[in-house]
């Protein structure tokens, strides 16, 4: 698991605030790699992960001032990254053309909703899923069903990438002998 000296960047972004340019230097080249290392697993493309840097950059210089000192700084700074990779996103497929949909008309019923037929396929994988060890069980829940990385998993699960990458795939041709 990635290891943040969050209190050292709460204490560098109070002294930014405060007018320290010292600290307000050392605070962006501490949170660098955090960035970085936070968009790249969550790209299609790693290159787009240094313009969104560049842009979580600037987030951060305009709002530091709205940072609360009270408060941690490692979630204000994540809803940055969010947002500003959500934004680049949105940007960058709508420069490719694709459209963007208001949510009440993203809402199909007969393709988007499991039919009555569907669902006893969804029951036989979870009945098949239940013989598997329980932490079997939740490597492949996090990977196929709930779409975390391998790397998400390790750290979550306290296991490493391979060993996540193995059981996943081992229980998934599991499933496959158990359902045909």
């Amino acid at each position: 698991m990635l290891q943040v000296p969050e209190d050292e960047w709460k204490n560098l972004a109070i002294a930014s605030q405060q007018g320290d340019k010292a600290a307000y230097s050392k605070l962006l080249k501490s949170i660098l790699p955090f960035i970085q290392k936070s968009l790249i697993p969550k790209l299609a493309n790693p290159e787009w992960a240094d313009d969104i840097t560049q842009e979580v950059l600037i987030s951060i210089h305009k709002s530091l001032k709205t940072y609360a000192p009270d408060r941690a700084f490692l979630p204000w700074l994540n809803a940055i990254i969010h947002y500003r990779k959500t934004d680049y996103l949105r940007k960058y497929y709508a420069r490719k053309g694709n459209a963007s949909v208001p949510v009440e008309e993203q809402i199909n019923l007969k393709s988007d909703v499991t039919t009555p037929e569907d669902m006893s396929e969804y029951k036989n994988i979870e009945r098949a899923l239940l013989t598997f060890p329980k932490k079997q069980q939740m490597v492949f829940k996090m990977i196929k069903i709930e779409g975390y990385s391998a790397k998400e998993v390790a750290e979550k699960m306290d296991m490493s990438e391979t060993a996540v990458k193995v059981s996943a795939h081992r229980t998934m041709e599991k499933l496959r002998e158990n359902l045909n």
